[in-house]
C-alpha cells in the first residue's frame, strides 16, 4: 500500500453524543493527512432527537465531510458497517466519538500496513484523555471467549512502543483495508456491541491476514462508558451471549467439542456465583420443610438470569450462526494453534470471586483445555549471524523458526551476531561459554533444534535429556577435507577428524535427523549405522527410518520476488541496461572452481563484449568466517586476463537477504562451478535454490544433485568439471540463444514449486506436532543426564593418539585471543618439536599475507 495515494475514510458513530462527535471532527481536522484524501463519515445512529440537525448545521460547509442517517440504532457494529459501506477509501478508519486523534495519528496508522500486503488492520495505541495511562496497547481473549485489553490503567511508560501482531485491535481506534473489511463481512451486526472487534480480529488471522499494533498511531480517549444509562446485568447479558457466539463460529470442529461445553459449565458457575445463591439449596436432601417450599418464585440476581438469558438467546441464534460457521470455517487457512499464540493469557479467569474460581479450575480439568492450546516450545540454535544480511545455515534456521512458529512457541538462539527481529518468535543472543544463558533456554524448550557446532560448544546440551533434532543438510567434515585444506598437514588433519568427531557425538545423541537430498540420507544412514543408531529399536519402530532421518532441503519463498530498486544495470560502473549478465549468487569458497569460469568468460568475451559475471557477495556476513584462498586466486586470473571491471564484477559486501531479489532479477542467467570431489558429491548448492526463485536459466557443474536436476529437467545446462570450452557453450547458449533460454526458464517455473519452504520443510513441522525421543534413546531419555546405568551404551576408550586429537581440538575450539594463540603454539611445540611449530607459522603468516594482497 503506497501511503501517498491511500484514500483514508474515518467513520464516527454518533449515538446521543453530538457534543463528543463534533469536538472529534474538529480534532480530525488537525491530523497530518492531505485534506483531499482523508473523508470523515459521520453516521448518525437513530439517537432520536436533534442530533440530526446540529450535525448539519455545524458540519454542513465542510467539504470532506459525509452525514449517514440511519433511522434505527443499529449499534456499533451496524452503524460502522454502514459507514464503511458508503466510504470511498481504500482504508476506513473506525474513531469513537469520545476520542480525539494525536495529529499523526492516520500517517502512523497508515505506515503500520507496511510491513506485508496481508496486514490487513491496524490498532492504535489508545491512551486515556491526558495521555499518560494505557486504555489499549495488546488485546487479550479467554479460552471461553471473552475479550479482554491488558495492561489497561498502566502508565505509558515506554514499554509499548514496539510494534507487533495482535489478536484484534480496539474499535476505538482501529484502520481495515476497506476492500478485505467488506470481504469478510464486515462487524458481525448479531452482537450489536461488545466483542465485534474481537470477533472480525479472529476472522481475519483465521483468513489468513494480520492484525498489526502502531504504537505510534496514538488516540485519546475520555471513555465515558456506553452503558452508564443501563444495569449492569444488560451488560452481562451481551457479554455472555457474544463470547459464545464466537466461540461458535471461530473454533475448529475438533476445539469447538472441547471449549464450548466448558465454557456452558463456566456460564453457569459464574451466573450462581454473581447470585450469592447456593446452587444446591433444591437438593432434595436439603429439604428443611421451609414455609416458602410451594412458592413458584424465589428472588435471584439480574447478573445470574443475564447468563441463562444470554444461553438462551444463542440457541434462539444458532441457525444464523452455523451459516456463519460454515462460511467462517470453510475459507479458514489458519490453524487453531497458529490464532492462539495471539490470545495472550487465555487462562486469565476474569473474575476474581472464590466460588467461581473453585469451578473455574474443576472445568479446566475435566475438560483438558489446556491441552489443545498447548504449544510445543521449540529452541532453535544456530551459530550463524542473523540479520540484514545472513548466510545459508543463519537463513536456514530463521525459516525453520518461522515455519514452527504457527503451532509452537519458538526461541531462535545464535552465539554469533543477533541483529534481526520477528514478530513470530523471539530471537536472541548467547555467547559461547555462557552456560547459565543457555541453561535458561534448555529448561523452557520441549524441543531442541541446532545446527553445527552446538552440541559441541554447550555442555548444558550436551546434558540434556530434552528431544532433539539434529540439522545435517551441511556435511561439515566434507567441507573441511577442502576448507581446511590450507592449514598445513597436522591442521587439516586435525580439523577433519575433530569435525568428524563433533559430527558422531550428533548423531549419537539425536532423536531425529534433517537432510537435504536423497543421496544425503543414504550417506548419512551409513553414518548412523557406524554409531550404532541403525538398530533393532529403530527398525521396529519404523523399518524405513524415517521416523529417524527425514529430507528436508533448503527451500525458496512460495512468493515470487517483487524488483523494488535498481541494482546492477546502470548502478555497477561498467553493467549497461542492454548487457548480458550471468550471476554468481553467493561466496567464492575454495571447493567452487570460479578459476574455470572466470577463463569461460573471457571466451564468451571474445565474441560477445556485452558479457558480465557478477560475483554477489565476497565478504562473509559471518565475521568468523576467514576469506579463502580462492578469492585471491580468482582476483588474480580476472586480472590477468583484463577481465576485472569490464566483464567481470566483484561485488565486496555481503548482500542483504531482503535486498538479494533485487540483483537476481536484473540477470539474464545464474552460475554455479565446482570441483568434483567428495563435498560435491554430497553437496546442496543453496544458491541454485535462489535462481530457480528468480526463474532464472542455470548453468552448473554436473557431479552433486542440482547439477543433475538441471540436466535431468532442462532447467539449464550441467557440464563437466574444469571443461572450460563446455562451459563458455553452455553461457553462451543461455544468454545469446533466446530460445534455449526461454525452454530453460519454464522448465524452472516448472520445477520449482517442488522446492518451497513449505515443502521442504513439512518433514519437521510435522515431526513438531507430535515429538518423540527416538525408539533406541528411549530409556536413556527417562534416564536423569550424566547417570551410568545398565543400559547406557559402553564407551569404547581412546587410543593416545585419539587422546591427543581431542585434546588439540578442545584447544582449537575455545575462545579466540591470545591465550588460545599461546596454548595452540604449546602444543605443536611438544607435538612437532621447533621445527613443526615453526612451519605452522610459517604457514599462517602466508595465508595472511594471501588474503591481504587478494583485497
Amino acid at each position: 500500500m503506497s501511503s501517498s495515494a491511500t484514500r483514508v475514510s474515518v467513520v464516527v458513530i454518533n449515538f446521543r453524543g453530538t457534543d463528543d462527535t463534533l469536538e472529534c471532527i474538529a480534532r480530525l481536522s488537525e491530523v497530518d493527512w492531505p485534506a483531499d484524501r482523508l473523508e470523515i463519515v459521520v453516521v448518525e445512529n437513530g439517537s432520536g432527537d436533534d442530533s440530526e440537525a446540529r450535525l448539519r448545521a455545524a458540519l454542513g460547509d465542510q467539504a470532506n465531510v459525509r452525514i449517514i442517517v440511519s433511522a434505527e440504532n443499529l449499534g456499533f457494529t451496524g452503524g460502522s458497517n454502514l459507514g464503511a459501506r458508503e466510504a470511498t477509501g481504500d482504508v476506513v478508519a473506525f474513531l469513537n466519538n469520545d476520542a480525539k486523534p494525536h495529529v499523526d495519528w492516520v500517517k502512523e496508522g497508515i505506515a503500520g500496513f507496511a510491513p506485508s500486503p496481508r496486514v490487513a488492520a491496524v490498532a492504535s495505541k489508545v491512551l486515556d484523555w491526558e495521555g499518560r495511562t494505557v486504555d489499549f496497547v495488546e488485546s487479550g481473549l479467554s479460552w471461553f471467549g471473552m475479550g479482554y485489553k491488558n495492561h489497561i490503567a498502566e502508565l505509558d511508560d515506554g514499554r509499548f512502543d514496539e510494534p507487533q501482531d495482535l489478536l484484534f485491535g480496539t474499535g476505538s481506534a482501529l484502520f481495515v483495508r476497506r476492500d478485505v473489511f467488506l470481504e469478510v463481512g464486515g462487524f458481525d451486526e448479531g452482537l450489536f456491541m461488545f466483542y465485534d472487534d474481537v470477533d472480525l480480529g479472529w476472522r481475519l488471522n483465521l483468513l489468513g491476514y494480520r492484525v498489526r499494533f502502531a504504537p505510534r498511531s496514538v488516540v485519546f480517549h475520555k471513555h465515558h462508558g456506553s452503558m452508564k444509562s443501563f444495569g449492569d446485568h444488560r451488560e452481562m447479558y451481551l457479554l455472555e451471549r457474544n463470547a459464545l457466539h464466537l466461540l461458535y463460529k471461530n473454533l475448529s470442529d475438533e476445539n469447538l467439542g472441547v471449549f464450548l461445553p466448558a465454557a456452558l459449565a463456566l456460564l453457569a458457575r459464574r451466573a450462581v456465583a454473581k447470585s450469592g445463591r447456593d446452587s444446591e439449596e433444591f437438593d432434595i436432601r436439603r429439604f428443611t420443610g421451609a414455609p416458602d417450599e410451594f412458592d413458584a418464585l424465589t428472588p435471584i440476581s439480574k447478573e445470574t438470569v443475564a447468563g441463562f438469558f444470554a444461553l438462551d438467546q444463542f440457541v434462539a441464534d444458532l441457525p444464523r450462526l452455523s451459516e456463519e460457521r460454515r462460511r467462517i470455517q470453510s475459507q479458514r487457512v489458519r490453524s487453531d494453534k497458529d490464532v492462539f499464540r495471539l490470545f495472550g493469557d487465555a487462562f486469565k479467569p476474569l473474575f476474581e470471586d472464590g466460588y467461581f474460581l473453585e469451578g473455574y479450575r474443576a472445568i479446566l480439568e475435566a475438560f483438558d483445555i489446556e491441552a489443545p492450546m498447548h504449544r510445543t516450545k521449540v529452541l532453535v540454535i544456530t551459530g550463524d549471524a542473523l540479520g540484514e544480511k545472513m548466510a545459508g545455515p543463519g537463513m536456514r534456521a530463521w525459516k525453520i523458526a518461522e515455519a514452527l512458529s504457527s503451532d509452537n512457541d519458538v526461541r531462535l538462539v545464535t552465539w554469533n551476531v543477533a541483529n534481526r527481529k520477528s514478530d513470530a518468535f523471539e530471537v536472541t543472543r548467547v555467547p559461547l561459554q555462557h552456560e547459565r544463558a543457555m541453561r535458561e533456554h534448555e529448561e523452557w524448550a520441549d524441543v531442541i533444534f541446532f545446527q553445527g557446532y552446538a552440541l559441541h560448544h554447550f555442555t548444558t546440551l550436551q546434558k540434556s535429556n530434552k528431544i532433539m533434532v539434529v540439522d545435517l543438510y551441511d556435511p561439515m567434515h566434507l567441507e573441511q577435507l577442502e576448507q581446511a585444506r590450507d592449514n598445513g598437514d597436522v591442521g587439516w588433519r586435525n580439523q577433519v577428524t575433530s569435525t568428524t568427531e563433533v559430527i558422531n557425538a550428533q548423531l549419537e545423541r539425536g532423536d531425529f535427523f534433517l537432510c537435504a537430498s536423497e543421496r544425503q540420507r543414504l550417506f548419512w544412514l551409513g553414518q548412523l549405522a557406524a554409531v550404532g543408531r541403525v538398530n533393532p529399536d529403530n527398525y521396529l519402530a519404523d523399518d524405513n527410518l524415517n521416523k529417524l532421518i527425514a529430507i528436508a532441503p533448503f527451500g525458496m519463498d512460495s512468493r515470487p520476488p517483487q524488483h523494488e530498486r535498481k541494482a546492477i544495470r546502470g548502478v555497477t560502473p561498467g553493467i549497461g541496461e542492454d548487457d548480458k549478465v550471468v550471476i554468481w549468487g553467493g561466496g567464492i569458497y575454495n571447493w567452487f572452481d570460479t578459476p574455470s569460469l572466470v577463463r569461460a568468460v573471457a571466451q564468451v568475451a571474445e565474441r560477445h563484449d556485452d558479457i558480465r559475471l557478477f560475483f554477489l557477495g565476497v565478504a562473509h556476513p559471518n565475521p568468523d568466517v576467514p576469506e579463502m584462498a580462492i578469492v585471491a586466486e580468482t582476483r588474480r586470473i580476472s586480472d590477468q586476463l583484463g577481465l576485472t571491471g569490464k566483464h567481470v564484477f566483484f561485488n565486496e559486501q555481503w548482500v542483504a537477504l531482503d535486498d538479494r531479489q533485487n540483483y537476481l532479477l536484473e540477470a539474464d542467467a545464474g552460475v554455479s562451478t565446482h570441483f568434483a570431489h567428495i563435498e560435491t558429491t554430497f553437496s546442496f548448492r543453496t544458491r541454485i535454490l535462489d535462481y530457480m526463485w528468480a526463474n532464472l536459466p542455470i548453468v552448473t557443474t554436473d557431479g552433486d544433485s542440482f547439477g543433475d536436476l538441471v540436466a535431468a529437467e532442462g532447467m539449464g545446462v550441467a557440464v563437466k568439471e574444469r571443461d572450460v570450452d563446455a562451459l563458455a557453450a553452455a553461457l553462451e547458449s543461455m544468454l545469446y540463444d533466446p530460445e534455449a533460454a526461454a525452454a530453460a526458464r519454464a522448465a524452472v517455473s516448472r520445477v520449482r514449486d517442488d522446492f518451497t519452504w513449505e515443502r521442504a520443510l513439512a518433514p519437521l513441522v510435522e515431526f513438531c506436532k507430535d515429538p518423540q525421543v527416538a525408539a533406541d534413546r528411549a530409556h536413556d531419555a527417562a534416564v536423569p543426564a550424566g547417570s551410568v546405568t545398565a543400559g547406557s551404551r559402553p564407551r569404547v576408550a581412546l587410543s593416545p593418539a585419539r587422546q591427543r586429537e581431542m585434546q588439540f581440538h578442545e584447544i582449537a575450539n575455545s575462545r579466540h585471543g591470545v591465550v588460545r594463540d599461546v596454548r595452540l603454539a604449546t602444543w605443536y611445540l611438544r607435538q612437532n618439536g621447533v621445527s613443526g611449530l615453526r612451519d605452522k607459522v610459517q604457514n599462517r603468516v602466508r595465508i595472511m599475507r594471501e588474503s591481504k594482497n587478494g583485497r
